[in-house]
C-alpha cells in the first residue's frame, strides 16, 4: 500500500522510493552509453545524446532525493501518541512546507475548522514565519481568518490538539469542507 503526503511514515517511504528511482534512472543512462560504444566504437554517437538527454530526469529525481535525505519521518510512537489524542480532527504528519527562502519539517498538523496547529521538533524551524507563511498562502487561496500557530514543544502541542479535539467532539459532524481545503493547500505546500 502506497503511503500518500500527509501520512506518517511518507518521508521515509519517498526517500526509500527517489532511492530506488534514482539508481534506476542513472543505471539506464550507463547502459545507454556501453550500449553506443559497443555498437560504434566510438563514444561520439546518438546513442550517447540520447543517455545525456536522459541525465535530465535522473538529476531532477536526485534532486529530490537530495533535498529530503536531512528531513526524517514522526517517530511512531509519538505519532500514536497524536493520533489516540485527535480522533476528531483532520491529522497531517511529516510535512516539509516550503517557500522561496525555507524548508521547515513539521512533524504533524492538527486541523480543526478555522484552527490550525503545528509541531515542530527542530528547533531551528522558525515558528513565527512558518505560521505565517502557512496563513499567507491560505489567504491567497481564499481561506482567510484561519488561526496558524507552530509550536517547539510537544506538551504544548498535544494540549492544544486536546483542546480542539474536544471541541470538535461536541461539534462532530466529521471532516468539513473547509478542512479539507487547508489539508490539501498545506499538502500541495510541502514536499
Amino acid at each position: 500500500m502506497k503511503i500518500q503526503k500527509g501520512e506518517a511514515g511518507y518521508l521515509k517511504a519517498r526517500k526509500t522510493r527517489l532511492t530506488i528511482e534514482t539508481i534506476l534512472e542513472f543505471a539506464i543512462v550507463a547502459g545507454i552509453v556501453i550500449a553506443g560504444y559497443v555498437l560504434n566504437h566510438t563514444k561520439l554517437n546518438l546513442l550517447t545524446l540520447v543517455a545525456i538527454l536522459g541525465c535530465l530526469p535522473a538529476c531532477r529525481t536526485l534532486v529530490n532525493l537530495i533535498m529530503l535525505i536531512p528531513h526524517r519521518s514522526i517517530n511512531e510512537a509519538i505519532e500514536l501518541e497524536i493520533s489516540g489524542n485527535t480522533e476528531y480532527l483532520t491529522v497531517l504528519y511529516d510535512l516539509v512546507i516550503t517557500s522561496e527562502r525555507k524548508s521547515m519539517p513539521i512533524e504533524a498538523i492538527a486541523i480543526s475548522n478555522n484552527t490550525v496547529c503545528g509541531y515542530a521538533k527542530n528547533k531551528k524551524v522558525d515558528t513565527a514565519y512558518t505560521a505565517k507563511h502557512i496563513k499567507s498562502i491560505l489567504a491567497q487561496n481564499k481561506l482567510e481568518k484561519v488561526t496558524v500557530k507552530i509550536f517547539h514543544d510537544y506538551v504544548a502541542f498535544l494540549s492544544r490538539a486536546e483542546g480542539m479535539n474536544n471541541i470538535a467532539a461536541v461539534e462532530h459532524n466529521g471532516p468539513s469542507r473547509r478542512e479539507e481545503e487547508i489539508s490539501e493547500i498545506i499538502k500541495d505546500i510541502s514536499l
